[in-house]
């Protein structure tokens, strides 16, 4: 199940429809790890930055799309001395399986984004009555 979460990487990001961008900021690909259980498949999706606020999920037919708009932080009267984060906003896109219950995802963030997709119950197999004409 969760190797069938595809995603689709790329650093320079464009807008669904085309489009460019309006936010002259580099967007950064967030690391994310994927977890299964008997009943879920679990994401987590590590976007420094990001406030609540700032992050804006949305599926559309089987495409998952999770953006974070981060605010620089830059402290008052210091002086960076050595930087390793840049200031950017975060983009990654997944392609769900047909076996997720759309309708029953939940997202929460404590610091990283969690994603709970949950399995959708399989078909149960049932009789069709022929009718007579």
């Amino acid at each position: 199940m969760a190797q069938e979460l595809k995603t689709t990487d790329r650093q320079v990001i464009s807008k669904p429809d085309g489009g460019e961008r309006t936010r002259s900021r580099p967007v950064f690909v967030p690391r994310a790890d994927i977890y299964e259980t008997q009943d879920n498949v679990v994401l987590l999706v590590d976007m420094p930055g990001v406030a609540s606020d700032g992050v804006d999920i949305t599926l559309e037919k089987r495409t998952l799309a999770i953006r974070g708009y981060a605010v620089d932080q830059q402290p008052e009267n210091y002086r960076q001395v050595y930087p390793e984060h840049s200031a950017g906003d975060y983009e990654r896109v997944f392609t769900l399986s047909e076996d997720i219950d759309r309708d029953g995802i939940e997202a929460s963030q404590n610091g990283v984004l969690r994603l709970v997709l949950p399995k959708a119950a399989p078909e149960k197999a049932r009789k069709i009555q022929l009718k007579m004409a």
